[in-house]
């Protein structure tokens, strides 16, 4: 499984207004993109990020979410381009799921 913050940094560098005209059209593009495509957990569950029940909580996307991993390249190069530092972390043990779908869990650290 893997996590990003990529795209909640570009949305920050967006309401800053430090994107170029490219970098926005592309984080509006992707961002419109994903919420067509891929589940809120907290749509499906609005405890699942309560900071009180989910101290912590973090999304990640299972491996073999590729369509939605793919498209974290493009928010990392804008990051990149704003020298803010940004990694891609991969764990087969994440932490205790506290939600779950075909393409991502949810998790608290233990």
């Amino acid at each position: 499984m893997e996590t990003s913050p990529a795209s909640s940094a570009s949305n920050g560098l967006a309401r800053a207004g430090r994107l170029t005209v490219e970098q926005e059209a592309f984080r509006r593009a992707n961002n419109d993109w994903y919420d067509a495509n891929f589940i809120n957990p907290a749509h499906v569950d609005p405890n699942v990020y309560d900071a009180e029940i989910n101290p912590g909580a973090a999304a990640w996307f299972k491996a073999t979410a590729r369509v939605f991993i793919e498209r974290v390249d493009g928010y990392l190069a804008i990051l990149e381009m704003h020298e803010i530092p940004c990694v891609t972390v991969r764990s087969a043990n994440p932490g205790r799921i506290v939600y779950e779908d075909e393409y991502q869990v949810v998790v608290v650290q233990n």
